[in-house]
């Protein structure tokens, strides 16, 4: 299945999708160091190194799903949650795209903020709009009367495109990854093709740093891997106190004006306090150790806490994967089979029961067939109408 990658970062959410068994369009980012990681660990060809908002969609193709993390600083707790006011504000322009290449699917990941009370109309607005992406908000309108339309729009009567959208707040220390990372994704499905989404249960056993980096040695100047690189001058005070070593760690962040401190130190049980090199903050965000992450150690991290963590990226992207097959699978089944007395003698169409040119059809495509009885199939299995038979003269 095909996918288009929006706001892709350094690529964590993209390398999930990957695992699960989606095949990039691809890659749509801006920021440079991000291009590069990207380029590092995909197809160069299919990285586009531009502002979203002057993308031209249609060069992409057909695609099956749409992903993505739209920046989240407007919805940041740790920002200035200005939302919509916030020239940031990327949300729009995923829904540009779903509108323009109307995929099978979606799914986004973003902040805790989104659901903070403050931003509830507009995130009402947000859910709405990636429902009926058809409805287009006309210049001479603010958000707030868009959202009054769309919430006049009869779902069940409505006949444009439209999506059932689901949203769940996760956190990715459920899921094995060895980090407190609470995210908010949202997940559509095109409402044509019937699609049934469960949300993945997150069950498993809190795993600690130590684990997580275990036969790593500590980081020094010479050190391998490359990026294994210890980096001093790091020190507690309150409220920075760094994630403990026998703990999961605490949600490692990018920062609004670089690296905070206390989030991606890491404190040993001997008292000593380090920063993390770039490949241990890579392992705890469960990217491969082979994964490259391009720049300076405070871009790198920067990137590197912007991204979706690899493992939960990967579960959620099986699942979709295997709503999408499911979906098919179903849609193959509502195909009409006919079937002769000779088990041999089995043809194909692709009419649905109830079609009233299934019997013309079936004439059309056994003319040159010897006579004999011929009964409905669906998929070679005896439905209702196994007893009805159509014989040819």
């Amino acid at each position: 299945m095909k996918s288009l990658e929006l706001f892709s970062g350094c690529g964590g959410l993209a390398k999930g999708l990957e695992l699960a068994g989606f095949c990039h369009q691809g890659f749509v980012e801006c920021n440079k160091w991000a291009c590069e990681s990207l380029r590092a660990n995909f197809d160069p060809a299919l990285v586009h190194e531009t502002d979203i908002r002057s993308f031209d969609f249609h060069t992409i193709g057909s695609v099956d799903l749409i992903a993505g993390g739209p920046p989240c600083q407007p919805f940041s707790l740790g920002g200035l949650a200005k939302a919509n006011n916030d020239a940031r504000d990327m949300f729009p322009q995923a829904i540009r795209a779903i509108h323009e290449l109307r995929p099978k699917a979606f799914v986004f990941e973003n902040v805790k903020g989104l659901l903070r009370k403050s931003f509830t109309e507009y995130f009402d607005y947000i859910i709405l709009r990636l429902t009926f992406p058809d409805c287009v908000k006309s210049d001479d309108i603010d958000w707030r009367e868009h959202l009054k339309q769309l919430r006049d729009i009869s779902y069940p009567t409505y006949s444009g495109l439209k999506y059932d959208v689901k949203y769940k707040l996760l956190n990715a220390v459920q899921f094995g990854v060895p980090q407190n990372r609470e995210r908010v994704f949202i997940v559509g499905f095109r409402s044509d093709i019937c699609a049934v989404w469960k949300w993945p249960e997150g069950k498993s056993a809190p795993v600690s740093i130590a684990k997580a980096l275990s036969g790593l040695k500590e980081p020094s100047g010479d050190n391998s891997p490359e990026d294994h690189v210890l980096v001093t001058g790091a020190r507690p005070y309150a409220g920075h106190t760094g994630s403990d070593f026998l703990k999961p760690s605490k949600t490692i962040k990018a920062g609004a004006h670089g690296v905070p401190g206390g989030e991606n130190m890491i404190r040993f049980p001997d008292g000593r306090v380090r920063y993390m090199t770039v490949h241990e903050a890579k392992l705890i965000q469960s990217f491969p150790s082979s994964y490259t992450i391009c720049g300076s150690w405070g871009e790198a991290l920067r990137q590197i806490g912007n991204a979706v963590p690899v493992k939960l990226a990967s579960i959620i992207g099986k699942q979709i994967f295997n709503a999408l097959e499911c979906a098919d699978s179903n849609a193959k089944d509502a195909q009409t089979v006919y079937r002769s007395d000779d088990s041999d003698n089995l043809l194909f169409f692709e009419h649905s029961e109830n079609d009233p040119d299934i019997e013309a059809a079936l004439e059309k495509s056994t003319k040159k067939r010897r006579k004999g009885k011929y009964r409905l199939f669906t998929k070679g299995k005896k439905t209702a109408r196994d007893t009805k038979s159509t014989k040819r003269a």
